[in-house]
Order: structure tokens, then C-alpha cells, then sequence
């Protein structure tokens, strides 16, 4: 075995060799070492670091992993994963021989029915986990898998309970129905349990992605600052290696409240019932990738998923017996609606690696569908072109993919030369062409929008370029045609959905004419996450405007461009897509790594036409070589030069998490001047950093500061009035008790600013009139709430407990309050006798049926005393919803906030007299009662049973 240092010395070789071949005319400082930054003194970008790790391995005879490969920073710590895998003495080798093949059905353990009948996407689980528990659901494809082990796996049965475990921890954390949660978590078991936890808490799941470096810090930091400022998340949940980055986001975002992982919130069983989730709530935020400005977060309900899912399903014709194998990340809409979602509802098996091993070794996408008999996959259009570049014939021998029977190419634009080269590539390993299937889609339809018939495989119009672009008519024209261009279709619209292309007007334009592409049908979102001016854009009555240029030819749609980068010149349009492809083909330039814009000229005013591209070649001769054949093909493909042409170094043509090229900030940074400049040093970074979160944490504490105040000045209140009040009413006579006691309470509250609004007062039967008020509790505060609402003397049903402490006692009792035992049960039914003739003496009785409260928003079980004793009296029931008070005075605490109180009176509710028995006609009263109660008072239902929700609530 080789010693370290001599390791080193063949890993600084290897370092400086590739750093050499992509930099040929630029030399390396001379102080360059083993502890020199890869990505600042040697200049390798992410491809560059990848060519490098698989030079090291083939030096070495070892296979690195790929956390060692993201995170080695220095050539010293490569030499350190050497030194590891070496100690380990093994070298992982794909095996594609025909042993290794999946044999039979993927899945044989339970039969599969389709929730056809679920309404949101937690009723989608628990149907499978009822049905099938045992059955397998997803398969993690990671290093075991490549040793020929199975892999970690987990059924439905296990996802719903693991959820359910997330979902307990989420609500002890304070999370309240529609509060917002960030998942910054790598791809795992972790993310799966964390995401239908987040559902069954009633929350809204905010995915972003980890960050790749410690390089790229201030990019993700900034981006993720605006995503979950503008969500305002409540909780982030991540990793243990995540925490610092969480940190610093919980620093910069004000709204954040908690940083957990799973495995915290997942500590305690699921003991009870879990907020009810309706099919309209927001089941996900997708943020639409893009730029430096405000961030666009899609909503989009459980009602939306669901009708996309189950129209890609029937397009794709899935069913139990189908493999979805995915590398798609978690925290874009393909990954997670495409091929999560879509896998769930329809019983289908997933396989599902990270995007870190497929970008580090794209092999492993297509030894997974080998191995595993993957019959669906999907993939950007880069995925495909990286398996064509960077996977060698060595390592496919005895590949076998003619289980594929669907292979989704979307998400970004498709390249016709892409499509070809892949399928001739691996048409001889048992790719079938007719498998092939160019889709459209976008966040703000959910994912799936188009798709083609199956096993028709891909169609290409070859349409004459200078009519479309002067004319915006798509004419066909002969496959030998120079200046034809190639338009490549994406399918007809799913099932229930309904595209249209309209011209600048907003009117429909006939096939084959070019305009703005519109959409409606039921996966469309309702609009941007609390952004009215961009949701007002999107819509155009019914239809939605997806941003993009088409032509539509039978039905199918051809995406030409996006409108927003649409180029207009000399009365020509120019798609920045094709200069592009055709610019990133040049000899020195980074293929995919190009921008093409338009830029306002300062002195005219005019749009000019820039390209910007990465190259490692800076000499004079080869800058003036590639710019001129920059121009000439531009001239060629849009009949125009370039106004610049702008050559920068690695890394500086920006890109989304997805890799799609970001035009609009590219621009941003030529228009500011700074279009080539690298990166800052990580440390820099992170000060800036530090800076910028200094306004939010400042916030935050000062925020506290005032939050402590105004609770020592409630106190201090609540004291003075509570004992002026407390000796005026123990000492007034009976007319004017209720009238000082409400007179405290008003004037404390408006001391504290504290708001009520009642709704529904008219609502209230006349005074004398036998009548039963219910409200629900949530706080101490509630009493004194319905006392302000009903402006009339009541008198409060409590427990007889509150007796045995007398000046709460000589208080309730001066204000007629009557008491109740709740564990005797001879004295418990002799008192609701009296309460029955109370009211049946005119004597208007508030009960709060749930007879208690805890620290958690729902609406508890009610008991049955008040609205037996509404029957007994033959009075009506008076429904109060009761809102805001828990976020006043939450729980047991005695810690005030401002806050506001809304109150709902309902009708009054009558007796039914055609039920046959007085239990039956209390319990229709209960639930005409409690239904009101849930439709105001803004709480999930907590019904169930009693005891396992108080022992939730004290462990």
C-alpha cells in the first residue's frame, strides 16, 4: 500500500495536468500546493472537478465517494479519500450482466387499487397504506445497490407511519394549520417521512435545495433568504451537517421559529388525530426558477396534484407493474410531482437516487433501470446529453434498457440534435426509439402539461426559419432545406387540460401561427405565493399565460422560446435557444454554458444583441477565432451580428438549481459591469453574509424586547383592573355587576390594543328567551370575550374546581356563574337537572362543551351537559366561534401578545322534535353546533379520543 505522502504527490500531479488542459494559456500561481483551493488557485470548475475525481480512481484502482468527491475543497483532501478508499481495499464496478437483471414483477407483495376516490394527497397514502401496507414503495438506489444489494427501502405502511411521527413533532413545535415548513434535505428516506409529515400537521411544504459548496454560499444563501422571506416559513427542517446553513437562514428570516431534523421531530409516536386537510389547501409551494428579483412561489392545492397525477397516469397508461426510476431532485416539480407523486397514486414502484450520484457518475441512472427494470424515467434534456458525453463504451458493456417503455425528456427546452444522438447511442443496448417522449410542462400547471402519444416517439418539424421569424407562420419545408429549423413536438394537452396560442391582443390564432402560449384545466394554480401583481400577469380570464412561444400543428404544441427572452430586431424575432445550442458547438466554448439577450444601448436606447459565452481560452488569436465564428453564425441564424460578443471564464454564465441557463440575471451582471468576475473567497462570502443577517436578527431581538414589554405592561394592567375590578363586583349590587365587569374588560383590552370583532350579534334571541350559548375555549381569555360579544348578563357553566379558591370564587359567584362536578357521577347528573331548569327559568347559560383547552389549535370533543340541557329545556342552541384568542394568551402560559379576536354568532339551532329520543336530538345539536363552531373558528378538528389528546399534550 502506498505511504500518503506519495498519494499526494501523484494527486498534485493529476491536479495540476487537468487544471493545465482546461487553462492551457494561463499559468498557475507559483505558491500553488497541496492546500490550495480547487475552485480559486486551480481554476476547476464543477466538470472539471468531476474529469479529475475519475483520473484519480483509474490512478488509484479506487472509487471515491461522491461526498468526498462534492466536498474536497483542496488536493489535500483528495489525497485524504484516496488514502480512505485504499485503506478499504475495494473498487465498486457497475455490473450490467444479464444475473443482475430484475426477474418477474418489481413488486409482488399486495394488490394495488387506485385511490380514485382520494381528495387530497394524504387520503392517496392512507389508501395504499390501508390496502397494500406492506407493499414496497420507494427504493433508495444507493452504494449497496451498486455492490448488488437491494437497498434501502420503504413500503406505504412505513411512510404514513413515519409521517405521522413527523407530523406529532411539527405540532409540538407550535406549527399551526397553514403555517409553512422549508425541507432542506439531500434525497432520502428523511425527505419522504419529512414531506407527508408536513401535510398530516395541516402545514404547507416549502423544498429547497442544500447547498452544493461551501463556494457557492452566497448564491444559495441570497436565493434562499428571498424563497422563505417571501413563504414565511415557521420551521426548517434538515440535516445535521445542514444545521449551519440553517442557522444562518434562521438568522436572515425573521419569520423562522425552529431548525429541527427528522429525527427530532420524529422522537415520539403519533398518539392521536391529526388536523383535518381539505382538498383546496395548499399542498406545496414550487418556486419557479429564475432570477435576482422577487421570488415567485407557485401554489398549488391537493386538488391541482392530484388531477395531474392522475392525467399523466392515463397518458402514460402506469400501473402497478411499471418502474419509475428516478435521478430527478426532490425539490424541483419533475422530481417530486412527476416522479414521486405520479409513482404513488398509481401503485408504481420508484427507485430514486440523488442528483449528486447520477451528475457524478450518469452510469448509475441507467444501471438502476437494468438492474431494476425501470419501464418509466424522466429527465431534463442535459441528462440525456451527459450520458452521451461522459458515460465511455467500456462502461456499458452488457447494458440492457428494453424494459423502457416511457422516457419523459422535459423541463427544459428540447434539442433535436440531443434526441438523436441519444437514441443512436443506445438504440444497440436495447433502447427502443418509439419510447422516447418529449413533454411540456411547467410549475405553474403543476408539473405535466402536454405529453405525446405513447410509444409514437419523437416529431420533428423542420419549418423555414425566416417566416418564422418575420412572419411568426411555422411553414414546413424539405429536409434538406440549409435554413430550416427544427421544432421539435411536446405532445397534446392531458386529459381535462386545454392549451391555445394568442397574439399580442389576447386573440386565439389559427395552427401554425406563432404566439404566446396560454393553458387552463384543473391542475392550474390559483396564482403566486403573497405576489398580486405577478398573479394579476398570469392570468387572462380562464386561461393562464405560460410565458412561453408556440406554435400548436394537429393539436400538438411546439415551443419556439420564452416570451420573456424573445428578441425583437429589425422587425425579426430571434429565439436566444437555438444561437445558443449553435454558439455552445464552437471549439473553446463551454457547450450549455451560453446567453444570449438583449441589452438596452445607454446612448440610443435601442436593444442590442449580446452573446455571452464561457470559454478557458483567453489568448488573443483564440478569443478573435471564436468571436468571429460567433458573429458568422449568428448572421446565419438570425441574419444579424451580435452588437457583443462577451468571453468569460468558468462558472460566471449563471444557471438555476436545474441548470437551465438564467438569462435575465446574466444580464443583470453585463448591464452592471460585471460579467466575467469571479466568485468572492468563502470567507468573504460568508461575512457578506453576516452582514446581511444582521437586519434580521436585530429585528427578531428587537421583537422580543417588545413582545417581553408589552407582556409586563399587560401584567401590570391585568393586575391594577383585575383587583379594581374584583372589589367593585364582589361590593355592587346585582343589576351592576355584569355592567363593571365588562367595563374592566373592555378597558383593558383596550389598553393592551386588543381588537374584538363579533359578527352575527343580530343573530341574538331576545332577552328572557330560554337559550343555550357554546363556544369553543382555547385561552383564559375566552370568557371575557363572549362576556364583550353578547353585551347582555350570562351566566358561565365551570367546573366546580374553581370553588375552592375563594376570590375566584366570590367573583364567579356574584356573577351568577354555576359550577358542575365532572367526576362524581350522581352530583354530575343532579347539577345538569338544575342547569335544565335553569334555563328553562329564562336564565341564559355560556358553556364550553370542550370543558377544557390545551396548548395545541383544534377543536377538542364536545360533551353532551349543554346540549342535553338545551333538549331537557326545550331552548335552542346559540353557536359562538371564538378566533384569535389562543395566539393572545396560548395554553397555560401567562405571557400576553397583541393579537385580534374575531367572534361568529350563529342562527339559533332549534331542537329536531321529529327524532325519536332526547339523546338523539342533543346529539344533532352537537353536531349543527360543533359544524358551525369548525367553519368560523379557523382550527383544525381535533375530534377523538379524549385521553390520548391530553396525554399528547403534557409529555
Amino acid at each position: 500500500m502506498q505511504d500518503q505522502s506519495s498519494v499526494q504527490e501523484q494527486v498534485m500531479e493529476l491536479v495540476r495536468t487537468v487544471a493545465a488542459e482546461l487553462h492551457p494559456d494561463r499559468a498557475l500561481p507559483p505558491d500553488v500546493g497541496p492546500d490550495s483551493l480547487l475552485d480559486r488557485d486551480f481554476a476547476l470548475d464543477s466538470l472539471g472537478r468531476l474529469e479529475l475525481a475519475g483520473r484519480i480512481e483509474d490512478a488509484f484502482d479506487v472509487t471515491l465517494s461522491d461526498a468526498r468527491i462534492a466536498n474536497a475543497e483542496t488536493p489535500r483532501d483528495l489525497a485524504a479519500a484516496v488514502g480512505g478508499a485504499l485503506g478499504a481495499g475495494e473498487r465498486v464496478q457497475l455490473s450490467f450482466d444479464a444475473a443482475s437483471q430484475n426477474e418477474g414483477p418489481a413488486n409482488e407483495v399486495g394488490v394495488v387499487t387506485l385511490p380514485t376516490d382520494a381528495r387530497t394527497l394524504t387520503e392517496m397514502l392512507d389508501h395504499h397504506a390501508a390496502q397494500a401496507p406492506d407493499r414496497r414503495h420507494i427504493r433508495i438506489y444507493d452504494d449497496a445497490c451498486e455492490q448488488g444489494g437491494e437497498g434501502e427501502t420503504i413500503t406505504y405502511a412505513q411512510l404514513q407511519a413515519g409521517a405521522k411521527r413527523v407530523a406529532e413533532g411539527l405540532m409540538r413545535e407550535g406549527l399551526s394549520s397553514g403555517d409553512t415548513v422549508a425541507l432542506m434535505l439531500p434525497t432520502g428516506t428523511d425527505y419522504f417521512y419529512a414531506f407527508f409529515g408536513i401535510l398530516y400537521a395541516g402545514g404547507t411544504p416549502v423544498p429547497i435545495y442544500p447547498p452544493a459548496r461551501i463556494s457557492q454560499i452566497s448564491d444559495h444563501m441570497r436565493r434562499h433568504f428571498g424563497i422563505l422571506a417571501n413563504c414565511r416559513a415557521r420551521v426548517l427542517i434538515t440535516t445535521d451537517e445542514g444545521r449551519n446553513v440553517a442557522a444562518m437562514l434562521k438568522g436572515g428570516v425573521e419569520s423562522i421559529r425552529a431548525v429541527a431534523t427528522v429525527e427530532e421531530l420524529s422522537r415520539h409516536e403519533s398518539a392521536g388525530p391529526l388536523p383535518s386537510v381539505s382538498p383546496g389547501d395548499i399542498a406545496f409551494i414550487q418556486y419557479t426558477s429564475g432570477s435576482t428579483g422577487q421570488p415567485k412561489g407557485v401554489v398549488l392545492s391537493h386538488a391541482n396534484l392530484l388531477a395531474n397525477v392522475r392525467a399523466m397516469g392515463r397518458a402514460l397508461q402506469a400501473g402497478s407493474n411499471d418502474v419509475f426510476v428516478s435521478w430527478l431532485p426532490l425539490y424541483h416539480d419533475m422530481g417530486l410531482i412527476g416522479a414521486w407523486f405520479g409513482s404513488l397514486y398509481n401503485g408504481v414502484e420508484l427507485v430514486i437516487m440523488s442528483p449528486l450520484k447520477f451528475v457524478a457518475r450518469p452510469e448509475r441512472w441507467l444501471h438502476a433501470i437494468h438492474r431494476f427494470g425501470g419501464t418509466i424515467t424522466a429527465s431534463p434534456n442535459f441528462g440525456f446529453e451527459y450520458c452521451v458525453r461522459r458515460i465511455s463504451d467500456a462502461k456499458l458493456e452488457g447494458l440492457d434498457l428494453s424494459s423502457l417503455r416511457a422516457v419523459c425528456n422535459g423541463a427544459e427546452p428540447v434539442s433535436p440534435q440531443s434526441l438523436a444522438r441519444f437514441i443512436e447511442r443506445y438504440v444497440p443496448y436495447g433502447f427502443k426509439p418509439t419510447a422516447m417522449m418529449p413533454v411540456y410542462g411547467l410549475a405553474e400547471c403543476s408539473v405535466g402539461l402536454a405529453f405525446p402519444p405513447l410509444e409514437r416517439g419523437v416529431r420533428i418539424e423542420r419549418i423555414r426559419r425566416d417566416d418564422l421569424s418575420a412572419k411568426g407562420i411555422a411553414v414546413h419545408t424539405d429536409e434538406d432545406d440549409p435554413a430550416a429549423q427544427a421544432c421539435v413536438g411536446c405532445g397534446l394537452a392531458l386529459p381535462g387540460h386545454e392549451m391555445r396560442v394568442v397574439d399580442a391582443a389576447g386573440h386565439e390564432l389559427p395552427e401554425r401561427h406563432e404566439g404566446r402560449l396560454q393553458f387552463k384545466g384543473p391542475s392550474a394554480t390559483s396564482g403566486y405565493l403573497h405576489n398580486p401583481e405577478q398573479t394579476a400577469a398570469l392570468m387572462d380570464g380562464e386561461w393562464l399565460d405560460s410565458g412561453d412561444r408556440a406554435f400548436l400543428a394537429d393539436g400538438e404544441v411546439f415551443i419556439t422560446g420564452r416570451a420573456k427572452d424573445m428578441i425583437i430586431r429589425a422587425g425579426r424575432n430571434i429565439y436566444p435557444q437555438e444561437l445558443e445550442d449553435a454558439v455552445g458547438e464552437i471549439e473553446g466554448v463551454r457547450k450549455g454554458n451560453v446567453a444570449v439577450f438583449a441589452s438596452p444601448d445607454p446612448q440610443s436606447g435601442t436593444e442590442r444583441l449580446i452573446v455571452m459565452a464561457e470559454t478557458r481560452r483567453f489568448d488573443e488569436k483564440t478569443k478573435g477565432r471564436i468571436t468571429r465564428e460567433v458573429e458568422a453564425l449568428s448572421i446565419d441564424l438570425t441574419s444579424q451580428p451580435p452588437d457583443e460578443v462577451v468571453l468569460t471564464p468558468p462558472n460566471t454564465v449563471l444557471k438555476t438549481s436545474s441548470g437551465k441557463v438564467r438569462r435575465a440575471a446574466s444580464r443583470e451582471l453585463f448591464e452592471r459591469g460585471l460579467a466575467g468576475q469571479k466568485r468572492a473567497p468563502s470567507w468573504l462570502q460568508i461575512l457578506q453574509l453576516s452582514w446581511l443577517m444582521m437586519v434580521p436578527t436585530v429585528r427578531r431581538s428587537l421583537s422580543a424586547i417588545g413582545a417581553s414589554a408589552y407582556a409586563a405592561y399587560m401584567f401590570v394592567c391585568s393586575g391594577m383592573l383585575g383587583v379594581l375590578g374584583w372589589g367593585l363586583v364582589a361590593i355592587a349590587p346585582k343589576p351592576w355587576r355584569w355592567p363593571v365587569a365588562r367595563t374592566a374588560v373592555r378597558v383593558l383590552f383596550a389598553l393592551g390594543g386588543i381588537s374584538i370583532t363579533v359578527k352575527g350579534r343580530e343573530r341574538l334571541p331576545e332577552l328572557g328567551t330560554p337559550v343555550v350559548y357554546v363556544a369553543n375555549h382555547s385561552s383564559y381569555l375566552d370568557s371575557f370575550v363572549v362576556s364583550l360579544a353578547l353585551r347582555r348578563p350570562v351566566s358561565f357553566v365551570a367546573k366546580r374546581e374553581l370553588k375552592s379558591h375563594w376570590a375566584p370564587r366570590i367573583l364567579l359567584e356574584r356573577l351568577g356563574t354555576r359550577f358542575v362536578e365532572r367526576f362524581q357521577r350522581e352530583q354530575g347528573m343532579a347539577d345538569a337537572k338544575h342547569l335544565a331548569e335553569d334555563v328553562q327559568a329564562g336564565v341564559p347559560l355560556v358553556f364550553f362543551p370542550e370543558g377544557t383547552f390545551i396548548s395545541r389549535p383544534g377543536i377538542l370533543p364536545f360533551q353532551m351537559g349543554a346540549f342535553s340541557a338545551a333538549v331537557e329545556a326545550r331552548a335552542p342552541i346559540v353557536p359562538i366561534a371564538i378566533q384569535g384568542t389562543r395566539a393572545i394568551l396560548v395554553g397555560d402560559s401567562w405571557f400576553p401578545r397583541h393579537g385580534q379576536v374575531r367572534i361568529t354568532i350563529g342562527e339559533p339551532i332549534a331542537c329536531d322534535l321529529s327524532l325519536e329520543s332526547t339523546w338523539q336530538q342533543a346529539l344533532a345539536l352537537r353536531g349543527a353546533a360543533r359544524k358551525h363552531i369548525l367553519n368560523h373558528a379557523g382550527e383544525p378538528d381535533m375530534g377523538g379520543d379524549r385521553a390520548e389528546l391530553f396525554d399528547k399534550d403534557k409529555n
